[in-house]
Order: C-alpha cells, then structure tokens, then sequence
C-alpha cells in the first residue's frame, strides 16, 4: 500500500499535536517483510518522493520488547532523518513474552535481510548504505545488530540502549519500579494474553513491563533462561560480551538520569567498543532522563540530533 501525503500528515496520524507541513512530498509505504503462520509482521518505508537512490536507516522501536510498534517514529527526528537525504524502514518484530528474543532476533535479521534484498526495486535504497537506530529496547536490537546481522551495517545509533541483560539492573526487583504498588502476578498475564503479536495498538501491556522489573524477571520473561541457573544462555544475547574489531562504528546516546535504562549501560558498552578499538562516540546527556530525545524543541536535545545526522552522513558516505 503506497500513500503520498506531507509529513506532518502522515506521522501526525500517530504524534499527538504535529502539524501539516507543505514543504515535500513524502511516500509512505507498508509491507509485510515476512509471515509466521497467518500472522503478518509489517514495516513502513518513508521516502521523499522521486526516484533517487538513497542510503537508509532501518529503525528499531522501544518498549522493553514487550510493547510498541513501527508507528513510533518521533515525527520530527523522522523529518531531519529525510531531509538528511534518508529513507527510513521502521519495524515491527513479534513481542514478549509470548515471542521469545531468539524470535524477535530473527524477525531482525529477517527484516535486515529484506531491505538489502528487496528494498533496491521496492523503495530505491542503496543496499551498502544501511544504518540501524534503535530507542531503549530498540537500542539494545541496534546493538545486537552489531554482530548478528550480516553483512554488518555501516552503522549503528542506540538511543538509551543496553549491552547487558543479564545484569542485576534486569534480573533483580528495580527499587525505582518498586515504588509503585505491585502488579500482581495475575493481573500481569491477564493483559498480555496468549497470542503472538507484532504491532501493539493499545492495551495494558506495560503492567506487564512493570511486574517484570518489579520481580526481576524480565530476563526470564523475555528470553526464556535464568540468567542465575543458565549464565552462558546470555553470552549470545549481550551486546557487550560479542564486541570485536569487526563491530560496526557506534554512537550511543543516554541521559544521566535515566531511571529505566541505567546510564551505566552505555558507558560500559562504550568501554567495551574503545577496548576493541571499534570507532565509536558517545553522547551523554547531563540530567536528562529515559526518553530524554522526546522534545526535540529543546535546543540541546536538538544539538544532540544534529550530531546523530553527523555520525550518520560520515558513515554513510559514498
């Protein structure tokens, strides 16, 4: 399905409050990358209109793995990413805890291996000019991009994203989380249901993310293993224990306050990369929080992008 409308139109249907903009012609088109039985696990392509090939940026929602959808995309980030000259491939992947991480692993490399293979006649892209930007959850598949997609991408952005999911800080009751009355166990299963789904259109799914961290178990929810009884069930799942001199140039972003994601995951992540003299820069953001990128009308969230665009035409040059 191909839709021609502005900007403003098309990811405002999604964005509380985004205005039409005339300025260009933007072409939205949704696909279905691949089925698993009869469900269908879709992405949107946004491109400016015309028939220039352009490099693109395969972009990775948040929401623990457990919640959101390809509709995610911040609205003004996804206007500079075009103007910059990018299109963008935003995907879905099946969701936790019904879908287990190896799933949602393959639904990546899945949704990897379709853009370079068929996004060449589908939407014009360059198939070795592809970068993957990922928010939070989204961050944390970025970075397990890093060496599980192949050939690897010529960049990878994570916004608030972690290389370590068998730490403490997920397989142990948050103190932050626990200052919210506790979700009990029923109620926790109730909303998430026994279905498999990719595009989370509303619900309570997040109570379900809150009696995870609130229990720890979010580790074992999402992946099936007990980082206690089984330790080297997550050396294949942490981005931080597969960093080598192959690992593409990185950016990481991330607040110092961050109270959902420690900030700490991505100093360690950006350690790891320099250890393994993997080119890479690291943004922090002093006082800022999970999330933190949401306002882009605050000038220093907005500087922190423009260096985004940066890293990403410096990687993605001819």
């Amino acid at each position: 399905m191909k839709v021609k409308l502005s900007l403003g139109a098309l990811i405002g249907l999604i964005a509380v409050g985004f205005q039409w903009s005339e300025a260009q012609e933007i072409v939205r088109s949704t696909y279905t990358f691949k089925m698993v039985n009869d469900l269908p696990v879709r992405a949107d392509v946004y491109r400016k209109a015309g028939d220039d090939i352009r490099p693109v940026i395969l972009w990775i929602h948040g929401g623990a793995l457990i919640t959101g959808n390809r509709r995610g995309l911040n609205p003004t980030q996804a206007d500079r990413y075009l103007n910059a000259g990018y299109t963008i491939v935003s995907i879905d992947y099946r969701l936790a805890p019904q879908a287990k991480l190896d799933q949602i692993l393959e639904d990546l490399q899945d949704a990897y291996h379709w853009v370079r293979t068929e996004g060449p006649k589908l939407f014009r892209i360059d198939p070795n000019r592809v970068a993957v930007v990922g928010h939070s959850a989204g961050g944390y598949l970025t970075l397990m991009g890093g060496f599980r997609l192949n050939p690897r991408p010529r960049a990878l952005v994570s916004f608030y994203g972690y290389g370590d999911i068998a730490g403490e800080w997920y397989s142990r009751p948050d103190p932050f989380y626990n200052r919210q009355p506790a979700v009990p166990k029923e109620e926790a299963y109730a909303v998430v249901g026994t279905s498999v789904i990719s595009d989370y259109k509303g619900g309570d799914r997040g109570r379900f993310y809150l009696y995870t961290r609130q229990r720890g178990l979010w580790p074992i929810e999402v992946t099936g293993h007990d980082p206690d009884k089984e330790p080297r069930a997550f050396d294949r799942l942490c981005p931080i224990r597969n960093v080598t001199k192959d690992y593409p140039p990185t950016l990481l972003l991330h607040g110092d306050n961050d109270t959902d994601v420690p900030y700490e995951q991505s100093v360690l992540m950006a350690k790891e990369l320099g250890r393994h003299s993997v080119q890479y820069e690291f943004i922090p953001m002093a006082g800022r929080g999970h999330g933190f990128d949401s306002p882009m009308w605050d000038p220093v969230v907005s500087a922190s992008f423009e260096r985004v665009l940066v890293f990403l035409q410096k990687q993605l040059a001819r």
